[in-house]
């Protein structure tokens, strides 16, 4: 009990020594741009927040809307695959970097469309063909570095073969 009361006191004192600028100021950087909670948390504690005080402007961010996991995984992979034509693989890891759920990661991987997916892969593979030398019938050394530019893009191995033995 008398922890408890203790715990109940110190977040207290945590949250009323949170100035309306710092919370200004994390509001002003979510919407900028959509952040994920670890973005967040890495721009508290530079501005000199300590831990108890970073998760309340979070749960306070996330209440207010400003902080939503599930869409900035949607907008991420959507952004990361249109822009710089990434493949699942690397925005997979690049979530997970972000310390963003599993759960956030599968809704995020449906902002995909598949045939936009295959579109793209084989866009990657006829601008590296050319890029290489452009030749209807490329060498097997030829082969090896557009599968690695692509696979290196972060799409899967086996698509990536698959289509570069089809386009013999």
């Amino acid at each position: 009990m008398y922890n408890y009361h203790f715990n109940d006191m110190y977040l207290t004192f945590a949250f009323m020594s949170i100035t309306p600028e710092i919370l200004e100021k994390a509001k002003a950087y979510c919407a900028y741009q959509e952040r994920c909670q670890q973005e967040v948390r890495d721009k508290l504690y530079t501005l000199g927040l300590h831990s108890q005080q970073v998760e309340l402007v979070i749960a306070q961010l996330i209440s207010d809307g400003f902080v939503n996991e599930e869409r900035f995984a949607r907008t991420f992979a959507r952004g990361k695959f249109r822009m710089k034509a990434w493949g699942r693989i690397r925005i997979i890891r690049e979530l997970k970097g972000r310390k963003i759920s599993e759960y956030c990661i599968r809704k995020a991987m449906t902002e995909i469309d598949e045939d936009d997916y295959l579109h793209t892969m084989k866009t990657l593979i006829d601008k590296k063909k050319r890029i290489l030398g452009g030749k209807d019938a490329i060498a097997p050394i030829m082969r090896q570095k557009i599968g690695a530019y692509v696979i290196g893009k972060g799409f899967e191995p086996a698509l990536v073969w698959a289509e570069l033995n089809r386009s013999r």
